[in-house]
C-alpha cells in the first residue's frame, strides 16, 4: 500500500472483522481505529462523509441502532445536530470505514473496500 490505510472498526461487527482480515491479508501499513473508544469527531466526520461521497448524513447512519429512534433522527433534516449525534453515538456510525488517502468506502460487503487501491 503506497498511501496510508485507516480502518474505523468496531471488534464486535462481523462486517467490521472481516473486512480488517482482507486488509491484513492484502498487507501494507494499516491504522486500526476503534471508533467506538476513540470517538471521531464533528470535523473528522464531515471530512469523511466527503470522502465516502455522500451529500447527507442520513445515508451514513444505521438506522436499525436503538439510538437511531431514540434521538428521532428519522425526522431530523438538521446535518449538523445528526453528525454530532454521530460522534457522540458512533453505533449510529455505517461500518468499516476504510479510507485510503483521500477516498474512503465502507465495508459492506467487505469486499468492496478493495477498490480503492
Amino acid at each position: 500500500m503506497t498511501d496510508s490505510t485507516t480502518i474505523w472498526h468496531n471488534p464486535r461487527c462481523s462486517k467490521s472483522r472481516q473486512t480488517l482480515a482482507l486488509l491484513e491479508a492484502r498487507g501494507g501499513t494499516l491504522t486500526i481505529r476503534n471508533y467506538m473508544e476513540d470517538k471521531p469527531s464533528v470535523a473528522e466526520l464531515k471530512e469523511v462523509m466527503k470522502m465516502l461521497g455522500f451529500t447527507s448524513a442520513h445515508e451514513w447512519l444505521r438506522k436499525n441502532e436503538p439510538d437511531y429512534r431514540d434521538l428521532s433522527l428519522k425526522a431530523s433534516e438538521d446535518e449538523a445536530a445528526i453528525i454530532k449525534a454521530m460522534s457522540t453515538h458512533p453505533k449510529l456510525i455505517e461500518r468499516p470505514v476504510v479510507i485510503h488517502g483521500k477516498r474512503a468506502m465502507i465495508g459492506r460487503p467487505p469486499e468492496q473496500v478493495l477498490e480503492l487501491f
